[in-house]
């Protein structure tokens, strides 16, 4: 009887032994697989933080391409109030087609006649017409 209870002792260390490496194997391909897992999300991670960073700074490259641009702007313009270009003073005043549109108002001319007569544009006859046309309020045209 010693014996089979010494069987059963030993037969009973011998299952804890090999429950404990099957427990140890399964732990240890249990953190394998945890780790391989953990790595791929790090790695998808940091593809997607590097495509976010690199798409920044496209932006930031196009903000600072507008920024130069905008910066040469302002500087002409700077330059362009400093230093106003001064346009060529006509010598005689008005050129004669005005002198003749002038004249031609103050006798009660149509802008259709300055137009045609004098070569000035609609706007021009109608602005001539208005300031030198006659002051009488018949003849003046209601707009």
């Amino acid at each position: 009887m010693a014996a089979t209870n010494l069987m059963n002792v030993s037969n009973i260390e011998f299952l804890l032994i090999v429950g404990r490496a099957v427990f140890l194997v399964f732990s240890f391909a249990l953190a394998a697989t945890t780790f391989t897992a953990w790595r791929r999300a790090t790695r998808a991670q940091t593809e997607q933080v590097l495509s976010h960073s690199r798409r920044l700074l496209d932006q930031l490259a196009d903000i600072r391409t507008t920024l130069e641009a905008t910066a040469h702007s302002v500087t002409q313009l700077t330059e362009r109030i400093e230093h106003p270009t001064t346009l060529a003073a006509p010598s005689q005043g008005a050129s004669p087609g005005y002198q003749i549109a002038i004249r031609l108002a103050r006798g009660g001319a149509s802008s259709e006649e300055l137009v045609s007569g004098c070569g000035l544009t609609r706007a021009e006859a109608e602005l001539v017409r208005r300031l030198h046309g006659p002051s009488r309020p018949e003849l003046r045209q209601v707009s």
